[in-house]
């Protein structure tokens, strides 16, 4: 028993330029949200495609039909998916808010930290500022500093110990 020959690619790409646009335009239309369109798009070309390759669409000929079915079910899942999650949201989310009775995170002393950073010998400086204040990473601080890649990293995890326990000793550490 032989089976019938797979869809070729040049036919999935004729089916991808008929269709992807019109998908997209009905998740625009339904869905009312451009990135939602894109994912309703991408996903019924997925599902279409899978089903003409497996052979589970009866009639071939009438794709436009199988592909509108396919867009409606999927938009009416994400409706409903996205109602589920708005009642959830009605019911817990006062739950899930962040409480703001916490104490607030005290604001960055400047001259503490500068007082820190004199501290460090020249090389963890270096480094820390290259990370930070540049924002490169290990190779491109390797890089500048001839050091190795994992030397950087050591360096600066050191150097991050230091300051965070200068720091909250006042400066004094």
């Amino acid at each position: 028993m032989s089976a019938a020959p797979a869809i070729d690619a040049e036919a999935e790409a004729e089916l991808y330029r008929r269709f992807a646009p019109r998908i997209r335009l009905y998740g625009r239309k339904h869905l009312r949200d451009a990135h939602l369109a894109e994912d309703l798009m991408q996903q019924v070309m997925v599902v279409t495609l899978e089903s003409l390759r497996s052979r589970r669409v009866r009639e071939p000929e009438r794709i436009a039909s199988f592909v509108l079915s396919t867009c409606r079910m999927a938009v009416m899942e994400v409706k409903r998916t996205g109602a589920r999650r708005q009642a959830l949201l009605d019911r817990y989310g006062e739950d899930l808010a962040p409480q703001h009775d916490a104490e607030p995170t005290p604001a960055l002393d400047r001259e503490r930290l500068l007082a820190c950073l004199e501290r460090l010998a020249e090389r963890e400086r270096l480094v820390i500022l290259a990370s930070f204040f540049e924002n490169k990473d290990a190779n491109e601080v390797a890089g500048m500093t001839s050091l190795a890649p994992g030397n950087v990293r050591v360096i600066r995890h050191r150097a991050i110990e230091r300051l965070r326990g200068c720091m909250s000793a006042g400066g004094s550490g």
